[in-house]
């Protein structure tokens, strides 16, 4: 796909609520100067004006900032990113992503990653075998694909494709038909990631879980969001955080969540593997900003435990396990209506 040069117009610099701007020809900024290592609350799936959205790129960036993010990501449908109207909204701690929402006639993905002016093509469905040729396009790129909102209810919304060759599953998308952040789509998207985990993990080809907004209107960006750890605030990093299923997924940046295991000493947090050398793992889940509600423990047998959080700030639940009972251990909070709060990626445990 040939990429669009940018014009030597947009090479100046601004100034935009303070923070200092990076010059749109660096745009993707190659990192948001001066963050190191840490987790990184971002929403990759946001429609602006300039698809069917309702808000501007910098009424967007204005209130992802409010919500608490650090990153997104442009998925306007079946299009590259306008030139010029995101460059000057990334600063030095706000990363803005090229993506695009490919709308097929099988299902929906996320082209995460791409470059300036760069399309995937949308006309394609199940059996016709241009998919892989899709998907190489993004992965060439260094991107990621991401299969939207599996049982979205509308006309092409059910995701008919195979997985394979997909990177990431979006199990939960933002208010769409539904006014609760959490929904009967939603459900049934985690329900079946979580029943392939088991098998995809034993054969070393598990896809991390990732939640976007999947904003049109006011009120929607960051929620949900993905948090993710990338050891630095810059598109590789945040790519390759995802990627690995270092993160998790939070229904609003009020909302705090580590998932660790312990075995003789050895740490693992989400999405990393435990060597456990046949010791017992001690599983510690913190939850901070749901004073009421669950938190039920998953492995490759299913649901496995579930206990009341307890209330005080710390919010902290245990549980026990060996490798030889859990291939992997995952959590979901829940609130008392039932609707989940957050979900994490599984720890792996060898």
């Amino acid at each position: 796909m040939e990429r669009v040069a940018l014009p030597a117009r947009w090479l100046g610099r601004t100034f935009f609520g303070g923070q200092r701007i990076l010059s749109s020809y660096t745009f993707p900024p190659v990192r948001a100067v001066g963050r190191g290592a840490a987790w990184y609350r971002g929403d990759c799936h946001v429609h602006s004006v300039h698809s069917d959205g309702e808000l501007t790129p910098e009424e967007l960036t204005v209130q992802a900032r409010a919500a608490g993010l650090d990153f997104i990501a442009t998925t306007e449908h079946n299009s590259a990113a306008s030139p010029g109207a995101w460059g000057h909204l990334a600063a030095d701690d706000f990363l803005i992503l090229l993506g695009e929402e490919v709308t097929t006639k099988t299902g929906h993905w996320l082209a995460l990653g791409i470059s300036p002016g760069e399309i995937v093509d949308w006309n394609h469905q199940v059996g016709d075998g241009l998919i892989d040729h899709c998907l190489n396009q993004v992965h060439r790129a260094g991107g990621l694909c991401v299969a939207a909102h599996p049982h979205a209810p509308y006309p092409s919304g059910d995701f008919m494709f195979s997985l394979r060759g997909f990177d990431v599953v979006e199990v939960w998308n933002g208010l769409w038909t539904s006014h609760q952040p959490w929904n009967a789509d939603n459900e049934a998207a985690l329900a079946e990631w979580g029943r392939s985990l088991a098998s995809d993990i034993h054969t070393g080809s598990w896809r991390p879980a990732m939640g976007n907004s999947d904003t049109h209107v006011e009120g929607q960006i960051g929620i949900p969001h993905t948090v993710v750890f990338a050891e630095e605030l810059s598109a590789g990093a945040v790519l390759a955080g995802i990627r690995a299923g270092r993160s998790w997924i939070a229904e609003s940046a009020d909302l705090d969540v580590s998932l660790v295991a312990n075995a003789g000493g050895r740490v693992a947090g989400v999405g990393e593997r435990l060597a456990t050398h046949g010791r017992q793992v001690e599983v510690q889940a913190a939850v901070r900003g749901v004073p009421v509600g669950t938190v039920s423990f998953h492995t490759d047998r299913g649901k496995v435990h579930r206990a009341s959080l307890p209330g005080d700030e710390a919010g902290v639940v245990r549980w026990g396990t060996t490798a030889g009972n859990s291939a992997f251990v995952r959590i979901e909070v829940r609130r008392p209506d039932g609707h989940v709060a957050a979900l994490t990626n599984p720890i792996i445990l060898n």
